[in-house]
């Protein structure tokens, strides 16, 4: 009855190095997924089969010592060869920091077939300064996702019509002067015209993320003075702000005292004026109908080295920690028993995070619950030259194109 032992493991099951090094060099040889190891100079130290086929090598041995440039063809997803500047991997060996992207192609050296990668990046503290390099082909999956976003779009845009339909004949019924009603009717007919403002909001932010998901909508980058521009688009929600009993204050952080007056820091960057405004709508938006009464709402502007900092900062009701992490998210939305007093798609912040990174930006939050939140959009700064150089090239270009019309 002893010969069964479930607690302990024998010591002759555990795997001697070089057997783990076998199982190791086993699981590399079967996945799908290509990986290669790098040392800190980007030489391939190791290729896995699916990697090596993948970029047109055929043989593992044949790409080892090579650097990883030779065998790791990118492109953007327009079909442009990625310059030094805009290569993650090599700004990865330089910072020797990680990133994910599903943004390139992957070009198959002699066939120069494209396939769309999911490529990873991971510094390591091995001796040599490894870098471990992960990508795998996610051609169908986009094309699903494609199709995806096809048929949400089309079906968002064929129900927006029956539901303004809706929206309007019940706001009919509600209104006075064309329609008598008693008080329980009103209750019901109130409740109905809500829920389809609501859905009508839903089917906007559906067709308005998906025109981006499915490549139809591309931002127009401009060259822009940043602190008139966010202040432009903030100063709008002054009276709605009011109107909610919350303070409301614009300020640049590094802006300059003369004579006694704050004088706000000149910044610039190349953005899509439509989509910075969609964002910050989205924040102030947001920043309103979380904060209670008496509550205020601060915007601010301010630079960060080679970026340019947006920050909406409120007195609100916050956002818990596990909350916090998902709410950039397609859909999601904070459940608890104050959020649920507030309607919201749940796109509004995804919405963001999409235009954000559209521009080549990032956006993050920080929170706790009951002590308000701030979110920050950080997007790529111009320095004075470099905006003065690209305001006369537009100023040429759009000259050029008026002159071609009027031919």
């Amino acid at each position: 009855m002893g010969i069964f032992n479930f607690g302990k493991k024998s010591a002759a099951m555990a795997p001697t190095r070089n057997e783990q090094a076998e199982m190791a060099e086993m699981v590399l040889n079967s996945i799908s997924d290509g990986v290669i190891i790098t040392d800190g100079n980007g030489v391939i130290r190791m290729i896995n089969p699916a990697a090596a086929t993948m970029t047109g090598y055929g043989n593992p041995a044949s790409a080892v010592g090579l650097d990883y440039q030779l065998v790791l063809k990118l492109q953007n997803s327009e079909g442009r060869a990625v310059t030094d500047a805009e290569n993650p991997i090599m700004n990865g060996i330089r910072t020797n920091t990680a990133f994910s992207s599903r943004d390139y192609l992957l070009v198959a050296g002699g066939s120069e077939r494209q396939m769309a990668i999911a490529l990873n990046f991971f510094p390591t503290s091995g001796a040599h300064g490894e870098k471990v390099i992960t990508f795998r082909d996610i051609t169908k999956e986009l094309e699903e996702e494609s199709e995806q976003a096809s048929f949400i779009s089309t079906a968002s845009h064929e129900m927006r019509t029956p539901v303004a339909s809706i929206e309007g004949y019940l706001g009919l019924a509600l209104n006075p002067q064309t329609a008598t009603i008693d008080d329980r009717a009103r209750q019901y007919l109130t409740a109905a015209h809500n829920s389809s403002q609501h859905l009508g909001e839903l089917f906007k932010d559906l067709l308005d993320v998906t025109k981006l998901d499915d490549g139809r909508l591309k931002p127009t980058l401009t060259p822009v003075e940043m602190t008139s521009t966010v202040r432009q688009i903030a100063d709008r929600f002054a009276p709605i702000l009011a109107q909610h009993k919350l303070n409301y204050s614009f300020g640049s952080a590094e802006g300059a005292d003369v004579n006694g007056r704050k004088l706000n820091q000149l910044l610039y960057a190349n953005i899509d004026v439509s989509f910075l405004t969609e964002i910050l709508d989205n924040l102030i938006g947001n920043a309103a109908k979380y904060t209670p009464e008496g509550g205020g709402v601060w915007v601010n502007v301010q630079g960060d080295g080679d970026r340019v900092l947006i920050n909406v900062t409120d007195t609100g009701i916050g956002i818990s920690t596990e909350d916090l992490g998902h709410v950039f998210q397609k859909f999601y939305r904070v459940d608890n028993s104050e959020t649920r007093k507030i309607g919201g798609t749940g796109l509004g912040l995804y919405l963001v995070k999409q235009r954000t990174e559209a521009m080549g930006g990032r956006v993050w939050a920080e929170s706790q619950f009951g002590e308000g939140s701030t979110f920050y959009v950080s997007l790529p700064r111009l320095s004075a030259e470099d905006y003065s150089k690209q305001v006369i090239a537009a100023q040429n270009a759009a000259a050029m194109q008026q002159f071609r019309q009027n031919k």
